[in-house]
């Protein structure tokens, strides 16, 4: 063979480590996306399903004489806690209420904020400057701090919980809104749904509204991440969802008191949370790429 030859020869041969990193990347990417919804289901089977279909103990009301029983004890997989509780019982029961607060403050932003930042961005002019005015007055004050104060003077539930923190997702959620409808509004469809005489109604939820919705959809799945870690920081504090049940903000502050004995109290809820924030930072990440077309 001639010298000459050699290097159409050698790539006429099929590159294995290009194949192999292809390979490989594929299958990091399935991982990427396969992880975290595989855990939001499991977790939401878990949360929602598993304590009624399988015999698990009632998060509240254990007796004294079985307090911080270890991992592994007849009954309890988790253990117990210092009043005698199933931990299995109050991560899955607290995982319940730190997803219900989570999912009504993204629903409330979604829909309150949502529709008015699309307003906003729609209707223009005066309107829109004295609607952004008025949301960067809340955006201006620090998110956790105006949260702490409405959770102070409403008082710590469940429900007014979900209200403190819609108080700063709406702002957030309708700044977003209005910039994707001002995208929209350079599109051809819309104007021509515009020269048509369709009223501004039907023009909102037929051809706005379906257009920003991955948008949207995609910082509803980020802050799902902030709203369950802010939640936590409430229950902590006393603010948000109070004891006896059970969330991982309040198993953390509760966990943390006997730390030195106990330690696992407080890593639980603190795995449970993490787990939870990050899964649903990374959907929110494949969206966001999904709708790049990365």
């Amino acid at each position: 063979m001639a010298v000459t030859e050699a290097p159409a020869v050698l790539a006429a041969l099929p590159d294995v480590h290009d194949d192999s990193d292809l390979r490989w990347g594929r299958l990091r990417q399935r991982l990427v996306v396969g992880l975290p919804v595989a855990f939001v289901s499991l977790l939401l089977l878990a949360c929602f399903v598993a304590p009624y279909v399988f015999p698990v103990p009632a998060p509240v009301g254990g007796s004294i004489l079985e307090s911080a029983l270890p991992p592994g004890s007849p009954g309890h997989l988790l253990g117990t806690d210092i009043n005698g509780n199933d931990v299995l019982a109050r991560l899955l029961h607290g995982g319940q209420s730190s997803l219900i607060v989570a999912i009504s403050v993204n629903l409330i932003g979604l829909a309150v904020g949502g529709g008015i930042g699309a307003l906003s961005g729609y209707v223009g002019g005066r309107v829109d400057n004295l609607i952004m005015r008025v949301l960067d007055v809340f955006i201006a004050f620090p998110s956790l701090v105006l949260t702490i104060f409405i959770a102070q003077a409403l008082g710590p539930s469940i429900p007014n919980t979900i209200l403190a923190l819609s108080a700063f997702s709406i702002p957030a959620v309708a700044r977003v809104a209005r910039s994707a409808t001002l995208r929209v509004m350079t599109m051809p469809y819309l104007q021509a749904a515009e020269l048509s005489g369709s009223p501004a109604w039907r023009i909102l939820l037929r051809h706005v509204a379906p257009n920003i919705s991955p948008q949207m959809l995609n910082f509803a799945m980020l802050g799902m991440g902030i709203v369950i870690v802010t939640e936590g920081a409430l229950s902590f504090l006393g603010l948000g969802i109070p004891p006896p049940a059970p969330s991982w903000g309040n198993m953390i502050f509760e966990g943390q008191q006997s730390m030195s004995a106990t330690p696992l109290l407080v890593l639980w809820p603190s795995l449970a949370l993490l787990a939870t924030v990050l899964s649903f930072n990374l959907l929110g990440e494949n969206i966001r790429d999904e709708m790049s077309g990365r």
